[in-house]
């Protein structure tokens, strides 16, 4: 479940998406970009990312192409019936969870029933799963439709659960699904494995998160934008609980706000340093080297920096004077050919939709002061979203403490995502 890691996650963060990861109010996703690097630069190598959604299987990848989220190590989805490992082709569902979740439940029931109120107006077809069947309803009504469907499914030899939340969305689920119980599966199984999490921080927004905050053994953050049925919930339940937070800030910006608040590791994002040679970071690495080049790479071609020739030698110096870029699409180039192309692309993106992030960014020592790097660097331009599979050889340089010198750098497109003008790509 973990193998990534050998032992146990220093920090499990498990987090909804939509208005909790995700500002959907925010069009440059800036609180989420600074999240990516937070997480990128400290934590990927020995934390693990859960991503814990009301969304399905099928409405849960057009939000990945359309905002920067980061890749998860584990996936909750379908209000907590649903737990997948990995991504993409790859995501590979926990059976023992399903098995879970066979116990007194009839789907058929539960539509059969559900048909006879006339005011449970169906989700969308992608919403409706194997363990849940999902509705709009108003509020003034919701509460009274709850306690009926609830005694008559009872009455039909099921044990289900009734959660609403948003102020309009109705699910129905078996007694043992939900968000909080999903999450304490998976708890469960890191102990048995004996690599329970250090420590384990949830956060949400709405009501189907509420169970996670029940959890005994966990940290957790409303974000500042917190909708009322989850608010109530905390004044009714959990108000004196020093380990949950209402943060002051929205979505990802409250998740870093937590994450400093319980002293649970960094909580200074790489995108909040604005001059990398006057802040030094006390945990240098390669991780944080790669996040802290794209950073001035995005900078320098949004005209965010100086254009100074002292300050660009100094994102020049990372790499080794007879350093290779292998382009995506397979040239093979000097870096110093690289570097002049970069030169005159300063400003080019000026007053334009240009982020850069990395994602999957994972570091193996190879050598007594060789390091092999691997991650995907994704360039969003305009509306165009670009990645490629990045590998960068690097060395720690002996002269100066805490640096590193970029040996070989490597990239091949990620498939189904290539660049329309690939000569456009600097790095």
């Amino acid at each position: 479940m973990n193998s990534r890691l050998n032992g146990s996650a220093r920090l499990m963060l498990v987090s909804d998406l939509d208005y909790t990861m995700v500002d959907h109010d925010e069009p440059e996703n800036l609180s989420l970009l600074r999240f990516n690097a937070l997480w990128e630069a400290n934590y990927r190598h020995d934390s693990l990312l859960v991503f814990s959604t009301g969304r399905s299987p099928i409405t849960y990848k057009p939000l990945r192409n359309e905002k920067p989220l980061l890749t998860p190590d584990i996936t909750i989805m379908s209000v907590g019936t649903e737990i997948m490992y990995g991504y993409g082709e790859a995501m590979v569902p926990d059976d023992g969870w399903k098995q879970h979740l066979n116990r007194k439940w009839d789907r058929d029931i539960v539509v059969e029933e559900t048909n006879k109120f006339p005011q449970l107006t169906p989700q969308e077809e992608g919403e409706q799963r194997p363990h849940k069947v999902s509705f709009y309803v108003e509020k003034v009504v919701a509460s009274e439709i709850m306690n009926v469907l609830s005694q008559r499914l009872e009455k039909r030899g099921l044990e289900l659960k009734i959660i609403y939340s948003s102020g309009i969305a109705l699910d129905v689920l078996p007694k043992g699904a939900g968000k909080g119980q999903a999450l304490a599966y998976l708890l469960n199984k890191f102990k048995l494995e004996g690599k329970l999490p250090d420590n384990t921080l949830v956060c949400g927004d709405s009501g189907n998160d509420a169970e996670l905050f029940s959890l005994p053994e966990v940290y957790g953050v409303m974000v500042s934008n917190a909708k009322e049925e989850l608010l109530q919930w905390y004044a009714e339940n959990a108000h004196r609980n020093p380990n949950i937070l209402h943060a002051t800030e929205r979505c990802a910006a409250g998740i870093i706000q937590a994450i400093g608040n319980f002293h649970l590791g960094p909580n200074v994002s790489p995108r909040d340093i604005k001059d990398f040679q006057k802040c030094k970071v006390k945990n240098f690495s390669p991780a944080h080297e790669v996040v802290k080049f794209y950073l001035f790479y995005e900078r320098w071609r949004r005209a965010e920096v100086e254009k100074s020739e002292q300050y660009f030698q100094n994102f020049k110096s990372v790499f080794h004077p007879l350093a290779i870029f292998v382009h995506p699409l397979g040239v093979e180039l000097p870096i110093h050919q690289c570097m002049d192309a970069m030169a005159k692309s300063y400003g080019d993106k000026q007053g334009k939709q240009f982020w850069t992030w990395v994602d999957r960014l994972s570091s193996a020592q190879i050598g007594s002061d060789t390091w092999l790097v691997k991650f995907d660097k994704w360039e969003l331009n305009d509306d165009e979203r670009q990645c490629s599979l990045t590998t960068v050889l690097m060395s720690s340089k002996s002269e100066v403490p805490d640096a590193y010198a970029w040996l070989h750098m490597h990239q091949t497109w990620l498939d189904g995502v290539e660049l329309k003008q690939p000569e456009r790509w600097v790095f």
